[in-house]
């Protein structure tokens, strides 16, 4: 596996998708991707959130090990997400194709992230030969 060539690959499909994708996986498939009560106020915020995450998933793109804590924010706030989501999901009457959509997609974006993470400094250090 070449994570120097995969990972900025995997940050800009993630960062587009999350720039673009979220609004139109809401209208073609609300039940997986919108919460009741629908409230656009709530759903803009989501996805303006996840806009700009998006651009900086991007520009982060060019220089992965730089940008590590932003890479482990996106991990692991992505888990949390889908954790809440998941208990949501089974606690709401007519929310359990989350189940089916949007839960797996943040842990998805979580394990890819996870797999291709650029190694840490201490990682780094122990890797150089002495």
């Amino acid at each position: 596996m070449d994570r120097d060539r995969l990972l900025p690959l995997a940050l800009r499909v993630i960062g587009a998708i999350f720039i673009v994708g979220v609004l139109p996986m809401m209208i073609v498939w609300p039940s997986g991707w919108r919460w009741a009560p629908h409230n656009h106020e709530y759903e803009q915020m989501i996805m303006v959130v996840y806009a700009v995450l998006g651009v900086f998933l991007i520009l982060a793109a060019q220089d992965p090990p730089e940008h590590r804590s932003l890479l482990q924010f996106t991990v692991f706030s992505s888990v949390a997400h889908a954790a809440v989501m998941t208990v949501h999901a089974f606690g709401m009457p007519g929310e359990h194709w989350h189940l089916a959509a949007d839960i797996p997609a943040l842990l998805i974006v979580a394990g890819v992230l996870a797999v291709l993470m650029p190694p840490g400094p201490a990682r780094r250090e122990r890797a150089v030969p002495a």
